[in-house]
């Protein structure tokens, strides 16, 4: 099961906590989940007049909504460049979201230390390479590196698409160390990012495995408390 699903969505609730985190009645639910998506595009697919992103390296958007407010969690590994100058910046994604959302904006951003160990980053990296026309086996290869040096104990790369410009699309993945995708205690990070060459897009998949977790650091409910008794309480006859 683990090897056909999203490794963050099978273990959130269970090992990992929901990225976004509200609650609301049914008839507002519908808008509000629509609302977070606009959100998180906005954000992530923002360019600048070079057709850069105005944003780069964001990793993972959260979202908390009170009566009041709606917080957004920015995890950035160069928080710098979205703070800018003087927070400069950050007021004005806050205003241009309040004006999106007509609600209260709250912008929180959090520095991601090892962005070798994200697997979003490192997707977005090798997307980036392949978009420059880079070789496809060597940008793996060096990305894979990098990330074993950090300290992880196994990474997966899928690349598919028309592979160094060839007429026919192809799949193609290297795998170093140990990446157990069934295994809900494992702490795998999965993430996904096109790259737009002339030929078409190639997709780029990277998991990374960053361990186990521990007892403390799971967010999802105990599933001990929950668990039903092997025995019955009581046997009917009929």
């Amino acid at each position: 099961m683990g090897q056909k699903v999203n490794p963050i969505g099978f273990r959130t609730g269970i090992m990992t906590g929901w990225q976004s985190r509200w609650y609301a009645s049914k008839q507002e639910f519908a808008e509000l989940l629509v609302e977070d998506q606009r959100i998180r595009n906005f954000i992530k697919n923002r360019k600048d007049k070079y057709g850069k992103p105005m944003y780069p390296m964001i990793a993972k958007i959260e979202i908390e909504r009170t009566r009041d407010e709606v917080k957004v969690i920015l995890h950035s590994a160069r928080p710098g460049v979205l703070i800018g100058r003087k927070g400069e910046r950050v007021e004005e994604l806050q205003n241009e979201l309040q004006n999106m959302t007509g609600r209260r904006i709250n912008l929180v951003v959090e520095e991601i230390n090892r962005p070798e160990l994200v697997a979003q980053l490192v997707a977005e990296d090798i997307a980036e390479q392949l978009s420059k026309r880079a070789s496809f086996r060597r940008t793996i290869k060096r990305a894979m590196e990098q990330t074993m040096e950090a300290g992880a104990k196994g990474i997966k790369v899928q690349v598919a698409g028309r592979l160094g410009g060839a007429e026919m699309a192809r799949r193609e993945k290297q795998i170093a160390g140990s990446i157990p995708l069934s295994t809900l205690r494992a702490k795998i990070d999965y993430g996904f990012a096109e790259a737009k060459i002339a030929q078409g897009h190639i997709g780029v998949q990277v998991w990374i495995n960053q361990g186990m977790y521990s007892e403390g650091d799971t967010d999802g409910v105990d599933a001990k408390t929950g668990q039903a008794s092997k025995k019955p309480k009581r046997s009917y006859k009929r």
